[in-house]
């Protein structure tokens, strides 16, 4: 899965935005904080929720677990406003 390349990202004051360019029917913006952003990083340049996972297991002192649910909410709400390609 990757991020869809009419989605930017940009980063301000430690926060990171994710912003539709074109005739996308999500018109808004998305803020993602630290972890959120490493994800949206990771997805663009293409893996999979397994390979997202366990960099974050690397990246983050959490429980696999925890980090597995929080990675597929986060993918869930890309999916919902069509950031993702399969």
């Amino acid at each position: 899965m990757k991020l869809r390349s009419n989605f930017l990202t940009q980063e301000i004051d430690g926060m990171q935005y994710l912003v539709p360019i074109g005739g996308e029917a999500f018109g808004g913006v998305a803020r993602s904080n630290g972890p959120a952003a490493f994800i949206v990083d990771m997805l663009a340049s293409g893996t999979t929720e397994e390979a997202i996972v366990d960099a974050m297991c690397l990246e983050y002192d959490a429980p696999r677990e925890v980090l597995a649910a929080d990675v597929s909410d986060i993918i869930a709400k890309l999916r919902s406003i069509g950031a993702i390609d399969e």
